[in-house]
C-alpha cells in the first residue's frame, strides 16, 4: 500500500492511534488549532478528535491533498464550511454510536421532570418532608424534532414506556413503528401544542437553525417541557429563556447552548424548571474508544480502497 499522512485535529486528549502508527507506510500528524494549517497540508486524511473542530476552517485552504475527514461526532455542522461542501472530499462520522447513550439520557430527563426528582432533592437538602403526587408518563404525549438515528432511539424507549410518539421531519410522511404521526416541518407551530414534551434531536443545518422559534415557543402548552440534545442554535434561546423566566411553560433541559460553556451570567441558570447540563447526553462510560473504533474500521476501509460507513451528504449535513 501507498504510505499516507494522518492529520489529526486534537485539543484536551489524543486518541490511542497505536494500532496503525506501528506501521512504517502511515505518518500520523497531531496538531492543536494554530498546529493544524501545517500538519493538514499534504494529508491524506483528516482525523477531527477535537470536539469544536478548531482550526478546521482555517487550514482548509492548504487540504489540498485531503481525500477524506472522519469527525469524532453525530454532528458535523462544526466542519461543514461551504469549502469543504464544494469539494471533493468525503466527510464520515460516528453515526449509530450514541444513539442509545443519548435516548437513555433523555428518558432520564422525562422521568425526572414527571416524578419531580429535582423537586425531592431540593427538598431534601432542606430536610423538609413534603409528599405530593407526580406525573404519570403512560398516555403522555412527546413530539421529537428530527427523525433520524438519534431521534428513533429515542422515540422508541419513550413508546416502551406508554408515551404517544410523534415526530417532526423535514416533510410530513406516514407514520411508521416508531412514531405515529411524521409531521413536516412548516406544520411545527401548528401542532407544537399538542405535546407534553418536545425533544429536539435534528442536525443542525441551515434548514433547522432557529427552527424553535420565538412563535413555535409560544404556541408549546403551558404544562410542557422542551428537551435539547441536538444544537444549541435550532432553538431561539432568548425566546425559550423568556419563555421559562415568564412561567409560560412548564420546564426545558438543556444539554446544548448557542455558547459553550454556558456563561455563568447567562439568566438560564436563574430560570425555574430548567436542568441543565455540559453537553454531555451521549458520553457513556467508554465513549471514547467506540468513537475510536468506528474511525479505526473506516481507516481500515480507506487504506483498502473499500466503501466508508456513514458517509456524510454534504449539501444535507447529515448521513442518509
Amino acid at each position: 500500500m501507498a504510505p499516507l499522512t494522518l492529520a489529526v485535529a486534537v485539543e484536551d486528549t489524543r486518541p490511542d492511534l497505536s494500532a496503525i502508527a506501528a506501521g512504517a507506510d502511515v505518518a500520523i500528524r497531531y496538531a492543536t488549532p494554530a498546529e493544524l494549517p501545517d500538519a493538514i497540508d499534504g494529508a491524506d486524511a483528516l482525523l477531527v478528535w477535537a470536539f469544536t473542530a478548531g482550526g478546521v476552517a482555517d487550514a482548509w485552504p492548504r487540504a489540498a491533498a485531503l481525500r477524506w475527514m472522519h469527525v469524532s461526532s453525530a454532528g458535523v455542522d462544526r466542519v461543514l464550511t461551504p469549502q469543504v461542501v464544494a469539494s471533493d472530499v468525503v466527510v464520515t462520522n460516528v453515526r449509530g454510536v450514541l444513539d442509545d447513550a443519548i435516548a437513555e439520557y433523555v428518558l432520564g430527563l422525562v422521568l425526572a421532570f414527571a416524578k419531580d426528582l429535582p423537586g425531592t432533592l431540593r427538598r431534601q437538602g432542606e430536610r423538609r418532608w413534603e409528599h405530593r403526587p407526580t406525573e404519570r408518563l403512560r398516555g403522555a404525549r412527546a413530539l421529537v424534532v428530527g427523525p433520524g438515528a438519534i431521534g428513533r432511539a429515542i422515540g422508541s424507549l419513550l413508546g416502551g414506556v406508554g408515551m404517544g410518539v410523534d415526530a417532526v421531519a423535514r416533510s410530513r410522511r406516514d407514520g411508521d413503528a416508531t412514531f405515529a404521526a411524521v409531521h413536516g416541518q412548516a406544520d411545527l407551530g401548528a401542532v407544537i401544542g399538542d405535546y407534553h414534551y418536545v425533544i429536539v434531536a435534528a442536525p443542525l443545518t441551515d434548514g433547522t437553525r432557529g427552527m424553535l422559534d420565538a412563535g413555535a415557543i409560544a404556541a408549546m402548552a403551558p404544562d410542557a417541557r422542551l428537551i435539547n440534545v441536538a444544537r444549541g442554535p435550532i432553538v431561539d434561546e432568548e425566546a425559550l429563556t423568556a419563555a421559562l423566566l415568564r412561567g409560560d411553560i412548564a420546564g426545558a433541559a438543556l444539554d446544548v447552548f448557542h455558547d459553550e460553556p454556558l456563561p455563568a451570567e447567562h439568566p438560564l441558570w436563574r430560570c425555574p424548571n430548567v436542568i441543565i447540563s455540559p453537553h454531555m447526553a451521549g458520553d457513556f462510560v467508554g465513549w471514547r474508544d467506540s468513537l475510536l473504533g468506528v474511525f479505526l474500521d473506516n481507516f481500515a476501509r480507506f487504506r483498502s480502497g473499500r466503501p466508508l460507513l456513514n458517509v456524510v451528504r454534504k449539501e444535507l449535513g447529515f448521513v442518509v
